[in-house]
């Protein structure tokens, strides 16, 4: 080992303990490491900027700001319908199969993100018995194509860096099957040891929602419980108003009918809730055009108090339309036009592009803030969304035009129509993911440059004592598949390519094998709530231990690898 191998071990060497050992952000860790390597001359600015701006980064990077867009359309809802109804084992089974189509075309943690509402709204089945499914599935999902996973697209750079053709965008997908088909399997007998914790939310704060019942609706002539609207998750129905009439408390056998307003109670990620409901229009919506909401709070010194929305022309005054409003824990009734605001109020606001730039605004609303939920995209931008993004796939896929321009283009024309705004670029810019990778990829290439690589390779190779090139492709599957349970999927892909990659040279194989090796040992993080984004977004989620993830995580860990280590060889022969 020459003294720049040795030197290049101890960073990496240091970089993979305090990855396992400290809580330290693992971005601030990958910098820490290249500016060190930088400062040592190890790698020079014109590579760094190179890795940073890799296609495939940057790729991956649109992804995850597109699927902004892609989140409130109705989709999503359509998509969350399939799974709501049956018994355990068929929303299992719904489940499954929609995450995991989804997760091949979107990025899988982005549509965790979108479904973890959903499925915490089932009320049928605990959401602690349904989202860790909900990852798993998401997991299996990402192998399926080269744009399911961040891992797909990192490795898929290291391939071309290498000089080898681009992964293709199906190169995956019957491995992946075969990986899902087992998933499916231990989800559906397995997942019924995880536990049903049922969260009471009686006691929280509920904001107050208005929806009318349209002419025509599906929902006239059928009682609350026929149409589903009795024990809805995180929201209730509170009040009818019928001709100036109030039914409360509302029974389940009540009738609805034409032109009723229907009172609701319950958290404000219900707005999406009710204009996923056919039949119902949501108050001002047609105000509602995918706004992420905002929420304000209603100072002592506002001229809105003692009146109505309408009395205050609030709409033309501050550019912005109300669908919830909360006052503490007291309920609220006659509907969200007849209620007269006081100080201290909370609404949830729909903004306009004027809504900042309104008079008067720190005067009527002592805070302003974000909140993490938005209104659905109308028909048509919902269209124009999802035809947009199965258009830029299909181009992709027959090689006419780039992934990258393909999306780019679609982040573009997504602006232009208010699908997206740059607010929502900026708080959905992965930065970490975006720092974590780009400084991987020049680690991955300073172990390749350095010979290091090569060095561990030939070290592994002599440590396998002549078990054959089989063993070597088993050992960098689990290898990977430990270091991804230890210190995320994307860093682990970028450490292990460089050392599959010479392994395979040094036994004069198809190199093939050992890339899937990586790809799938990456995505394999069944056991830790840790090791996987999607695992550790359902873990608060579904108010889960870490005995949890074990019940589960081994069986499947043990299963999947084993058809993985079966299938790759079958289609990928050495």
């Amino acid at each position: 080992m020459t003294s720049l191998q040795g030197t290049v071990l101890a960073i990496l060497t240091v970089l993979v303990v305090l990855l396992i050992t400290t809580k330290i952000k693992p971005a601030l860790l990958f910098v820490g490491a290249l500016v060190i390597c930088y400062i040592s001359g190890l790698i020079e600015v014109p590579e760094l900027m190179a890795n940073f701006a890799n296609e495939s980064l940057l790729t991956l990077v649109l992804l995850m700001v597109i699927s902004g867009a892609l989140e409130k359309t109705r989709l999503i809802a359509l998509i969350s319908q399939c799974f709501s109804k049956g018994s355990y084992n068929q929303v299992i089974f719904k489940l499954t199969l929609s995450t995991a189509f989804l997760s091949s075309f979107m990025n899988n943690t982005a549509v965790v993100a979108s479904l973890i509402s959903a499925v915490k709204r089932n009320n049928q089945h605990a959401p602690s018995r349904l989202l860790i499914p909900l990852s798993y599935a998401a997991i299996c999902g990402g192998t399926l194509t080269l744009v399911g996973t961040s891992t797909n697209l990192i490795v898929n750079s290291f391939v071309v860096e290498k000089g080898l053709p681009s992964l293709g965008f199906f190169e995956f997908t019957l491995v992946g099957l075969a990986g899902l088909v087992v998933g499916l399997f231990v989800l559906i007998v397995f997942s019924r040891l995880l536990p049903d914790r049922r969260v009471d939310n009686s006691d929280q704060a509920s904001y107050f929602l208005e929806a009318k019942v349209k002419t025509g609706s599906p929902l006239i002539g059928k009682s609350i419980s026929e149409n589903n609207l009795r024990n809805l998750q995180q929201i209730y129905l509170a009040e009818i108003v019928r001709e100036g009439d109030k039914i409360c408390p509302v029974s389940p056998d009540e009738v609805i009918q034409e032109k009723d307003r229907l009172l609701f109670c319950g958290d404000v990620s219900s707005v999406s809730v009710l204009q996923d409901i056919q039949g119902l229009e949501l108050f001002a919506e047609h105000q509602l055009t995918g706004q992420n909401l905002v929420e304000v709070i209603i100072s002592p010194s506002a001229s809105l108090i003692g009146k109505t929305l309408k009395e205050s022309y609030f709409r033309e005054n501050f550019d912005a339309v109300v669908v919830a409003i909360r006052r503490g824990h007291s309920p609220l009734e006659g509907g969200l036009g007849k209620v007269e605001l006081r100080e201290g109020d909370t609404l949830v606001l729909a903004p306009g592009k004027n809504f900042e730039k309104s008079k008067d605004l720190r005067r009527n609303f002592v805070v302003i803030s974000g909140i993490d939920a938005s209104t659905r995209l109308d028909f048509t931008r919902s269209c124009s969304v999802i035809v947009g993004f199965i258009s830029v796939i299909l181009l992709s896929v027959f090689s006419i035009v780039p992934l990258f321009k393909g999306l780019l283009v679609l982040l573009i024309g997504s602006l232009l129509m208010g699908a997206l705004n740059w607010n929502e670029v900026r708080r959905r810019f992965p930065l970490e993911i975006w720092a974590i990778v780009g400084a991987a990829l020049s680690l991955a290439h300073l172990m390749s440059s350095s010979g290091l690589a090569d060095w561990l390779g030939l070290l592994l190779q002599s440590s396998l004592n002549g078990y054959g090139v089989l063993a070597a492709f088993i050992a960098i599957y689990f290898v990977t598949l430990l270091l991804t349970e230890l210190i995320t999927n994307n860093a682990a892909a970028a450490l292990v390519f460089p050392i599959a990659y010479s392994l395979s040279v040094a036994y004069g194989s198809d190199p093939m094998p050992f890339i899937m090796a990586v790809i799938f040992g990456a995505s394999a993080s069944f056991i830790s709530p840790y090791g996987y984004q999607t695992n550790l977004m359902v873990y608060s989620a579904g108010d889960y231990e870490f005995k949890d993830y074990l019940k589960m995580g081994i069986p499947m860990s043990i299963l999947y690898s084993a058809v993985v280590l079966f299938t790759i060889p079958l289609l990928f022969p050495f």
